[in-house]
């Protein structure tokens, strides 16, 4: 749990204890100095209540200020002593130079982005540490005309030991750099000068930094820079290794650092978290994790799903301490009922409903659905809400949805009435009650500002699944692209209701949350999606994170309105995107595919490959032609959840196994 910002000194001890001395940090200087200097002084404005976890946490111009217990291990690995002279590449916060100016006898530090320069000096001026040398420059060159050094600590990683740097150390000196590229990642070295031309290494263990960019480091594009590369190195590693190498591994979901690694998207004004198939566990789990990180710590305050919008309203109303509706219906019952009522949505739920307890309505985290298939609840909705506000308009709306009424519980049917029974007036009715409605948005605002924006995204649904069931009959892409219209401008409405310090995340489907420019879906099939919108209106304010696994098990049916299975997920397709990174060897990681991260393993990854989408229907039997589609993975997602192996949710309900959540408010009725 976050810590009170008066707590620091005590939130100190806590971390040594915690953090470093108990997972095996030993050098009492190094425990003393971390003990000592004051890491909230060293994050961002509004961050200094999270200095004490044992995380990464960012610091401007995309860098990060290192986890705790990385940066105890690496200066603890320098053996440092009083009298000694170090080198630090890669300043940023300045927080590890000022860890180690409590133990060495001067600290020179080098930082290639000026702003993180300047800070850095003004902290160190303001907290006295004035045995710190700080310069702007290319840190792989070293800094000559102050060699040698007793000890030079990297703080990001290397394609291999700049040569720069080796010469720098004195006899005796030692270097402690993350070399990356191999197919287990970055592994931290420690190399030893022991005379002038002989160096002794050993291994730490896995670890990963933001890339060492320079002349005798990593180019800015991602490729190597021409002065440390090896010809024919790079392109004779295979894209799995090259995967393995960018890859930022991850801890299990439950795990309280699992959101670490996606605190890089918490300046978005729209974060959509995927999921490859609708009945997977670990999915739900990393999606679950992620939202509370969001919510708690960066001001997220619109959870927005692949949902139906009256199921959702009935979440809405429990996680904000509002009463049930009197005419509430059951809700999620109707097919697929598995993929909102199980048990991972129910801790979410939970979470929410005491995360909101006590806080302003203004504050509070609500839960809305994006989708339109529940037209029976839309419209009972609206006309609940008239019925209380405003009779005669009820009486008005009744009858203009009366032409919907015998299609309510079976609205795909709606599409072949249409077709000879002379109901294409309705489309202009829906229309004309939700203009009658919005046009009354000050007036009944006044009544009940949340509940006015849960009537008016009711009378938008029935409008808009009016044409959806109509048009559906006749097939194509104009379905599909009238519902992930709906589901974004529903999503703007929300942002544009809340106001514009308003950021949501998005649940949906890999197919809804990849930007369908670059798949199948829109190269072959003229189809969009809301990733797709969501780019084309807020640039890089969206982030579209993509989920995937290889192999485990599946909740799905095998046909529409069928039973619910659970299926053994059949192995990747050697062609995939998944069998790359299965094969990459990293159970769980995270992938950043934007521009500037990993530019060489992005040049190899656009062409198209195929990737996995399972939905609420799973066939095996037919598995290539049913549930692949072609994609250029780096322009689909800007990161990829992998999870090697993965397992089915649990629904709530009849077949709940004993011991799980019970079926209450809001999922009991």
């Amino acid at each position: 749990m976050p810590i009170p910002t008066h707590d620091h000194s005590r939130a100190r001890e806590r971390m040594v204890a915690s953090h470093l001395a108990g997972r095996g940090i030993r050098d009492p200087a190094v425990l003393e100095a971390m003990r000592t200097v004051p890491r909230e002084a060293f994050v961002e404005p509004g961050m200094e209540e999270f200095a004490y976890e044992d995380s990464p946490l960012p610091i401007g111009e995309k860098q990060t200020i290192s986890q705790p217990y990385i940066v105890a291990l690496m200066v603890e690995a320098a053996g440092i002593g009083r009298a000694d002279r170090v080198l630090e590449v890669g300043a940023g916060s300045g927080y590890a130079a000022a860890v180690m100016s409590r133990i060495a006898a001067r600290v020179h530090t080098i930082e290639r982005h000026a702003s993180l320069a300047k800070q850095a000096q003004a902290r160190f001026d303001q907290l006295g540490y004035d045995n710190i040398e700080l310069r702007v420059g290319d840190g792989t060159r070293g800094w000559a005309e102050a060699a040698p050094f007793d000890a030079i600590v990297v703080a990001a990683g290397a394609p291999e030991p700049p040569p720069a740097l080796r010469e720098q150390l004195s006899i005796g000196g030692r270097l402690v750099i993350p070399v990356g590229g191999g197919i287990f990642g970055q592994r931290l070295r420690r190399i030893t000068r022991t005379d002038e031309d002989a160096f002794e290494q050993d291994d730490l263990g896995g670890v990963t930094f933001v890339p060492l960019i320079g002349e005798q480091g990593w180019a800015e594009d991602g490729s190597r820079a021409a002065s440390n590369h090896v010809p024919g190195e790079s392109r004779g590693q295979s894209l799995p290794q090259m995967i393995a190498g960018a890859a930022e591994a991850l801890p299990d979901p439950d795990e309280e650092g699992f959101a670490d690694a996606f605190e890089r998207f918490a300046d978005c004004r729209v974060v959509l978290l995927g999921e490859c198939s609708h009945g997977t566990a670990e999915f739900y789990r990393a999606r679950a994790a992620i939202t509370r990180r969001l919510v708690e710590r960066h001001g997220f305050t619109l959870v927005a799903v692949e949902a139906d919008w009256p199921d959702a309203a009935t979440i809405n109303r429990y996680i904000r301490h509002l009463p049930p509706r009197d005419d509430a219906e059951p809700m999620f019952r109707r097919f697929p009922t598995w993929m909102w009522r199980n048990t991972d949505v129910a801790d979410l739920v939970m979470w929410l409903h005491v995360h909101n307890r006590d806080r302003a309505s203004s504050a509070q985290a609500g839960f809305y659905g994006l989708d339109m298939y529940n037209l029976g609840g839309s419209i009972a909705a609206v006309l609940e809400y008239l019925d209380r506000i405003d009779p005669e308009a009820a009486s008005v709306a009744r009858e203009r949805y009366g032409c919907l009424t015998p299609w309510q519980k079976e609205p795909a049917t709606y599409g072949r009435a249409v077709l000879t029974r002379g109901y294409a007036d309705c489309e202009a009715a829906v229309v004309r009650q939700l203009q009658d409605l919005l046009a009354s948005r000050l007036e009944y605002a006044a009544h009940d500002g949340e509940q006015f924006l849960d009537a008016t995204q009711n009378a938008r649904l029935v409008a808009a699944a009016e044409r959806y069931y109509r048009i559906m009959y006749y097939g194509g892409a104009e379905s599909w692209n009238l519902r992930d219209t709906h589901m974004f401008e529903t999503l703007q409405h929300l942002l544009d209701a809340h106001g514009p310090q308003s950021k949501a995340i998005v649940w949906a489907h890999n197919s809804h949350i990849g930007d369908a420019r670059h798949t199948e879906m829109g190269s072959a099939r003229d189809e969009l999606n809301i990733g797709q919108l969501c780019r084309q209106r807020f640039g890089d304010a969206a982030a579209l994170v993509g989920f995937g696994t290889h192999a485990g098990t599946v909740a799905a049916a095998s046909d529409w309105d069928g039973d619910m299975q659970v299926m053994r997920v059949r192995p990747s397709h050697r062609d995939s995107v998944e069998r790359l990174c299965h094969d990459s060897g990293v159970p769980r990681f995270l992938l950043d595919l934007r521009t500037g991260r990993h530019e060489a393993l992005r040049r190899r990854l656009l062409a198209p490959r195929l990737e996995r989408f399972i939905g609420v229907i799973y066939r095996p039997d037919t598995e290539l032609q049913s549930h692949y589609a072609e994609v250029s993975l780096p322009q689909q997602f800007d990161a990829y959840a992998w999870f090697d192996e993965t397992s089915a949710v649990t629904p709530l309900g009849s077949q709940q196994p004993s011991g799980g959540v019970p079926e209450t408010w809001p999922f009991g009725v």
